[in-house]
């Protein structure tokens, strides 16, 4: 089993930064990608980007591609959402979830964090 839990999210204006942390644990999280996804109001949930725990290669929406970086710290058991440039359509709730493969679809990430929340205003 593997759980997660986000945090980070809150309140910032467009054009600013913000630092979204996912905290894994569990007996066998190394052998998962560990994705982000977003669902804003009205919004089905996106794939925003996922990243491979072993070897850290990642992978980007679209529209996030050159605005948005996940990472991880092996020694925190933490993966990392860096949001730079942020847009008011960013807003939404965002999930980290864990896959045995690196997935853009949401039915491949059987474990999911309770999401935190980004609001950005114009």
């Amino acid at each position: 089993q593997v759980q997660l839990v986000e945090s980070g999210g809150g309140l910032v204006q467009a054009g600013g930064s913000r630092r979204l942390s996912c905290a894994v644990s569990g007996r066998t999280f190394s052998r998962y990608a560990i994705g982000w996804f977003r669902q804003g109001p009205g919004k089905e949930r996106e794939f925003v980007g996922c990243i491979t725990w072993s070897l850290g290669s990642t992978y980007y929406a679209d529209s996030v591609k050159g605005r948005f970086t996940i990472s991880r710290d092996k020694a925190k058991n933490t993966v990392y959402l860096q949001m730079n440039s942020l847009k008011p359509e960013d807003t939404a709730v965002y999930y980290c979830a864990a896959s045995a493969r690196v997935d853009y679809a949401d039915y491949s990430y059987d474990h999911w964090g309770q999401g935190t929340q980004v609001t950005v205003s114009s």
